[in-house]
């Protein structure tokens, strides 16, 4: 356990000094004309996030395969891993301090535009919360959500887009990580079900 939690350490002093950011903007291609319809009109203020928070391909110096997701949860950042000591970074809003999910899990679901049922314990801290809020724009889980799973059970928490997109580079969610709507469309397109997912 002490060397797993040595391990842990290690990969987020080596996160951290990833460098040489090369911005890149979201591809278009990856939005359907419906997320296009969608985003166009969403309730919501188009606000940038921190230039830091900006998509962006950088230096990765993990040991993990191409394809897995990486969440630091400290640096609010989430790396898809690319292979040859490369990865893309994208800003995230992370759960608050006891509600964020660590560890690792797969991918176990994959869902456009999703719906969102607020668990119990959501409904209990959050007064006025909806019993169930229909997909779109207005649905705090966005354009798209990767469903977190161990084994065959779901762990409830998901990586997902967002109607709030100027917390992104806070600690402010009830556990789950959420994207730019057209961050999330990418990682979306990039990432298979199965995929892994480490959360430090």
């Amino acid at each position: 356990m002490i060397l797993r939690g040595a391990a842990v350490v290690l990969l987020a002093v080596l996160l951290g000094a990833c460098s040489n950011a090369q911005r890149q903007a979201a591809p278009e291609a990856s939005l359907t004309p419906r997320d296009k319809k969608l985003l166009a009109g969403a309730p919501y203020k188009k606000i940038q996030p921190p230039e830091m928070y900006l998509r962006a391909i950088v230096d990765y110096a993990g040991t993990e395969k191409p394809g897995t997701i990486v969440v630091d949860t400290d640096r609010k950042y989430l790396y898809l891993v690319e292979g040859n000591g490369k990865a893309i970074r994208y800003g995230v809003t992370v759960g608050e301090e006891g509600l964020a999910f660590k560890g690792e899990a797969k991918v176990g679901r994959k869902a456009e535009w999703p719906t969102w049922t607020p668990t119990p314990e959501i409904k209990q801290r959050l007064a006025g919360i909806p019993d169930f809020v229909g997909p779109g724009p207005h649905n705090p889980m966005g354009a798209r959500a990767l469903y977190l799973f161990q084994g065959n059970k779901d762990t409830l928490f998901r990586i997902h887009g967002t109607n709030q997109p100027e917390y992104i580079g806070q600690a402010i969610s009830s556990g789950c990580i959420r994207m730019l709507n057209e961050d999330v469309i990418d990682l979306y397109t990039r990432v298979p079900q199965g995929a892994n997912v480490v959360v430090l």
